[in-house]
């Protein structure tokens, strides 16, 4: 059900950015070169400002989606190894912890024993507690999580991938290793993948090819903690590939 979902999303996602356009910038303080996006051509008269802005507001939402999968003050933030979760369940102050996931993305709930918290939001996680500890121990347990400390140091890999989720970063990694953590590409998985990343409060985005990569045709890149790497599928290749002319190859460009 959460493939499914997870697909539905991106498929959604892919037909949102359809109509977007980046600006001209610099990529952010990571070691790669400032760019220069091509202007995307407009039609003249009155309505060309409100096609422009239909497309910026586009291409934000796009960004959005997915660097909120690294912002802890999102709903769809995923919990990583060493984040500290407030776990409360309403009238059993016993059960109630504060808890540090472990570097193996697991947390050690009383009654329930070991169980996989990273690559999951709060909601996944409360919802995961409260069908364990209703089926033998509570009678319709209310249990809340909180992200109370974001320490994990992580990259996200989402779409075509065999294992979707959260990898724990310690020192360097690349975007082959990255993809290589997540159980490699999927069959119906595209060449090119897209990286996104905030710094300084501004959204970038990049498109890499990575069977350039492997060839030794293009270099492998390094990724940053809190980058969100998304692999298209072929599914989602009519509504994606637009995008993916936008997006500047092996490189990073503001995207508002």
């Amino acid at each position: 059900m959460m493939s499914l979902l997870r697909l539905l999303t991106l498929s959604l996602v892919a037909a949102l950015v359809s109509a977007c356009s980046v600006s001209p910038g610099s990529s952010p303080s990571s070691g790669l070169p400032p760019i220069a996006v091509p202007a995307q051509p407009q039609a003249s008269g009155p309505a060309a400002p409100a096609q422009a802005s239909d497309k910026e507001a586009a291409l934000n939402k796009v960004s959005l989606t997915y660097t909120a999968l690294s912002d802890p003050k999102s709903n769809a933030y995923k919990i990583g190894p060493l984040d500290v979760l407030d776990v409360t369940v309403f009238k059993a102050p016993e059960l109630s912890k504060t808890l540090q996931v472990s570097e193996a993305g697991t947390i050690n709930f009383p009654l329930v024993g070991e169980i996989a918290a990273s690559g999951k939001s709060a909601r996944e996680l409360e919802q995961l507690l409260t069908k364990q500890l209703g089926a033998k121990y509570l009678q319709n347990p209310q249990v809340s999580v909180f992200v109370k400390e974001h320490n994990s140091q992580r990259i996200t890999v989402e779409g075509a991938v065999k294992k979707p989720g959260v990898i724990p970063m310690s020192g360097g990694m690349s975007l082959l290793q990255a993809i290589a953590q997540s159980g490699g590409l999927d069959e119906v998985a595209e060449s090119d993948v897209v990286v996104f990343r905030v710094t300084d409060g501004k959204r970038f985005a990049g498109r890499y090819d990575v069977s350039d990569i492997r060839s030794g045709r293009a270099d492998d890149p390094q990724l940053q903690s809190g980058d969100v790497v998304v692999v298209p599928s072929s599914d989602m290749k009519q509504g994606f590939n637009t995008f993916l002319r936008i997006v500047p190859l092996a490189t990073l460009a503001p995207l508002i």
